[in-house]
């Protein structure tokens, strides 16, 4: 039989450098470009440790991570001081975002909430004594999440502060986050002036305890449910939490009103929350730590259960490494400034609140908040492709969260580190920006990808068990 292939006019297929293709092409030849990257940037260590964890076995764990974040029922049951809520919290215990940092480590901004919650506590009557006592060996600093807790940006939580309980009703375990101040000049972000402090005293006299008289009074509201509704109505539940706020306000306020409280102290109570639209933030944050912990010592499982910030490193947790950190330098966002501020003046990245992206919504979800660049930058388009970019790095998608913008596809749920790895793609975070200087506060919000470093170190711990 005549063999008709070189009578054919040839074709060309040139894989990888696109160089190549254009250079036949400038010659007259037909070519067919055909993007490829090698997995693992041809790194063959990690090549050889994705060989060894792309196994059944590890799909049927992932599997079990998957089902276990989407079933979670996350439900705000109470408001508590600390002391009262946490187990093994003290007057001298001082917990703080990402994982595990010394004083002498800490950035400018926890370094200034540090100061601030010890002159709230009374354990120094100014920034002078409290950076001593910081110093001294007398406090025990710890990351919230090893005390099932999660808070934002420099995530302090001291004994007297108030805690949102949020009880997961699929598994029975609970998870804790401080009340939000609101946004600028607050602890979370470094502040420690006496406005700061007036603040947060009058959180723990009057907000805290109308809420929680509201919230027993309630039975319970179902945190997921606002979540998904928000979804709908523009919200990502990080950066941009409007509709979820006001979802919560409605929520609360029927239960305030059944309340024996004074009319006054229910419309402070209402005044601020809906005067900030971020309150629902740490509630938020709350109910994905409740959802995340459930696949903590998964065996065998690649899915990332925490990542973290302390402005200093990031940390990762995958289940099946358990309560092991895997760090890498903390990022610096871009993004938008307030007036008067720029780049020169911001802390790298710092704060818990990545527990939204490790459960599905935040950065995973804005392509639901197409507004949100009006705050982080960015387009909405931009806003879009993050979305699609993360079904690349997870499991699935959420059986919970859904978005409009991509015909109601659920948002993309469970990093998987081998999938990180293999593609060099890295969870995207987006994020307020705090002044590298402590006492000062926000001066931004913005957007960045975490460090692949950590996933490459939790990939190849993963394959030498």
């Amino acid at each position: 039989m005549e063999n008709e292939l070189f009578g054919q006019k040839l074709k060309i297929v040139n894989l990888g450098l696109k160089s190549f293709a254009e250079s036949v092409k400038s010659l007259g030849a037909d070519v067919v470009q055909v993007d490829f990257t090698p997995p693992a940037g041809g790194n063959t260590e990690l090549i050889k440790a994705l060989s060894k964890l792309n196994t059944e076995e590890v799909d049927k764990a992932n599997k079990i991570a998957f089902e276990k974040m989407t079933n979670a029922q996350p439900v705000l049951v109470d408001i508590l001081q600390a002391k009262d809520a946490i187990k093994g919290m003290t007057k001298e215990t001082i917990l703080h975002a990402g994982p595990p940092i010394s004083w002498n480590k800490m950035c400018g901004p926890v370094r200034g909430a540090v100061i601030g919650a010890l002159i709230y506590e009374g354990l120094a009557k100014d920034e002078k004594e409290a950076e001593t006592v910081a110093a001294s060996g007398k406090i025990k600093f710890a990351p919230c999440h090893h005390y099932g807790a999660v808070g934002p940006m420099a995530g302090i939580i001291s004994a007297s502060m108030y805690v949102f309980v949020v009880k997961n009703e699929t598994d029975g375990n609970q998870a804790y986050s401080t009340l939000n101040e609101g946004l600028g000049k607050v602890l979370r972000f470094g502040a420690n002036s006496p406005d700061v402090i007036e603040r947060l005293k009058w959180m723990e006299t009057v907000l805290a305890p109308a809420l929680a008289k509201a919230i027993k009074i309630s039975g319970g509201i179902n945190i997921k449910s606002l979540t998904a509704q928000a979804l709908m109505m523009g919200d990502e539940c990080h950066n941009r939490n409007v509709a979820a706020t006001g979802l919560f306000l409605k929520e609360i306020f029927p239960n305030l009103l059944k309340t024996d409280l004074d009319k006054n102290i229910i419309s402070e109570v209402v005044k601020f929350i809906s005067g900030n639209p971020h309150f629902f933030l740490n509630l938020s944050m709350a109910a994905c730590k409740s959802a995340t912990d459930t696949v903590n010592g998964l065996k065998n499982s690649t899915v990332v259960s925490a990542i973290a910030r302390n402005g200093t490193e990031l940390g990762i947790r995958v289940a099946g490494l358990g309560e092991k950190w895997l760090t890498a330098p903390a990022g610096n966002p871009k993004g938008l400034y307030f007036a008067g501020f720029s780049g020169k003046d911001a802390n790298p990245d710092l704060g818990d609140s990545t527990i939204s992206e490790t459960a599905g919504i935040g950065a995973n979800a804005m392509a639901a908040a197409p507004a949100i660049v009006k705050f982080v930058g960015g387009s909405p388009q931009d806003a879009l492709n993050a979305t699609r970019k993360m079904y690349k790095i997870t499991v699935g998608k959420h059986t919970g969260y859904q978005i409009p913008q991509l015909d109601f596809a659920g948002s993309p749920v469970c990093f998987d580190i081998r999938k990180i790895v293999e593609t060099q793609i890295t969870p995207i975070i987006n994020t307020g920006i705090a002044h590298k200087k402590p006492g000062i506060g926000q001066v931004g919000a913005g957007i960045l990808d975490a460090p692949l470093k950590c996933f490459e170190d939790a990939l190849l711990e993963m394959a030498k068990n």
